[in-house]
This record gives structure tokens, C-alpha cells and sequence, in this order.
């Protein structure tokens, strides 16, 4: 099983133009000229041309030009300045490494207003990789994942080690979900009666699903729609 690297996902409403203010100060003066370049070829040239579009070779090379640490957010920078669309995330996420995937899914949020890049999501909450599950619980899930499917995901993160503050409005939408307070419960439960530690964040996020005091002035008993969102 992987283990989610030291590189800390941008915050939540983060824009590409404050990402590339922050990873140009970061690089060291080739790298930015290599990302330089490749955002241009992708702006002059977004469509596939031949079997591989100009742009898609650079996501293959990102990490060593650009170094471990900063090869996601070049990626991401790369994918948003050649616009690519929901078929374009979807091929490069069939076809490349488990590197190239985190970037589609940290994409997501800037490249796709809907949910029709949900079965990306879903598919790498499938996965045991945990850099790619922390990667799919990005703002787009947040947005898009319906109850259901996301209370799994929670309990894939305590399941596999993923910190649950890499899950992106988690006070908002654990907050007074008693179904999703019930599955953690019976989660402990099982652990404790098979003699395994209850994990610290189990407790974290079961605290966020208390129903709302009487005082809540921002009305979080509001229920929630189809993707979750608060109605």
C-alpha cells in the first residue's frame, strides 16, 4: 500500500493562476522555463494531434523536470492550460501512471463544472493506492459525490491511513449526519472487538456529525440534494 507524500494540496478555492504564482517562486530557473514552455504548447495546441497530443507528452516529464515535490501542481498547470475537457481528463487518466491520475483528479475542480467526471473519482476510491484516494477527495467530490458514496469514502480514508484533513469540506458535510455518525460507530466497534486501536480521526470526525446546537444561525439542519449538497 502507498502512503500520501509530504506535498501539502492546495487550498480549497485556490485558483491556477495563484497555484503557478506559488510553484514559479518554488522552481529554480530551468524548471520554470521547461513549464514555461510546456503551458504554451498546450495553449497553442490543446487537441490530440497523431496518437498523443504535445501536452500529454509534458505530464510524462513533469517529474523530472520539475523535481517529485512540484510535479502535480505542473501537471495540473499543464492540463488547465491546454483546457482540457472531460474526454481529454478521462484519456489521460485510462492511460497514465498513477502520478499522471492525481492530476486529473486535482484538475478536476478547475476543469469540470458537473459531475461527469465522477466515474474518475470513483474509480480511484476503488484503489488501495492512498495518494490517489486522498487526490479524488479533492473539492470535486465535495461538490459531486452523492451521501452515500461519500460516507464510504470517509471510511476508506480510516480504512487505508489517509488523514482525514486531506478530505475537502469535511465539517461541512459530516456535519449532523447521523447515518454517517452510525457507520463510524459500528466501524469502532468492530475494531475494538477485534482488539485493533480505534483510529484518532475516527473520533475527529465522529465529533463533527453531532446534530447542530439550537443557537446554529447558519442553519446546517438544512438537508442535503442528490449530491450531497446542503438544499
Amino acid at each position: 500500500m502507498t502512503h500520501p507524500n509530504e506535498t501539502v494540496r492546495a487550498p480549497e478555492g485556490t485558483t491556477p493562476a495563484d497555484l503557478r504564482a506559488d510553484l514559479t517562486a518554488r522552481l529554480g530557473g530551468a524548471a520554470r522555463a521547461w513549464l514555461d514552455q510546456a503551458m504554451d504548447e498546450a495553449a497553442a495546441h490543446p487537441r490530440t494531434e497523431g496518437p498523443v497530443s504535445v501536452w500529454e507528452l509534458r505530464l510524462a516529464e513533469a517529474g523530472r523536470r520539475c523535481g517529485p515535490a512540484h510535479a502535480d501542481a505542473a501537471r495540473v498547470l499543464i492540463l488547465h492550460a491546454a483546457r482540457a475537457d472531460h474526454a481529454a481528463l478521462a484519456r489521460v487518466y485510462a492511460q497514465g501512471t498513477a502520478d499522471e491520475r492525481r492530476a486529473v483528479l486535482h484538475a478536476l475542480p478547475h476543469l469540470v463544472p458537473g459531475p461527469d467526471a465522477l466515474p474518475l473519482v470513483e474509480d480511484a476510491l476503488r484503489t488501495n493506492d492512498t495518494r490517489l484516494v486522498a487526490a479524488a477527495l479533492g473539492p470535486y467530490a465535495a461538490r459531486h459525490l452523492d451521501a452515500h458514496q461519500w460516507r464510504h469514502a470517509v471510511l476508506k480514508c480510516l480504512f487505508t491511513g489517509v488523514p482525514v484533513d486531506r478530505i475537502a469540506a469535511l465539517d461541512r458535510r459530516a456535519r449532523a449526519d447521523a447515518e454517517l455518525a452510525r457507520m463510524l460507530a459500528d466501524y469502532a466497534a468492530e475494531r475494538t472487538a477485534a482488539g485493533r486501536p480505534v483510529p484518532d480521526d475516527l473520533h475527529r470526525v465522529l465529533a463533527l456529525t453531532e446534530p447542530a446546537g439550537p443557537h446554529d444561525s447558519q442553519g446546517h439542519h438544512a438537508s442535503h440534494g442528490p449530491h450531497g449538497k446542503e438544499s
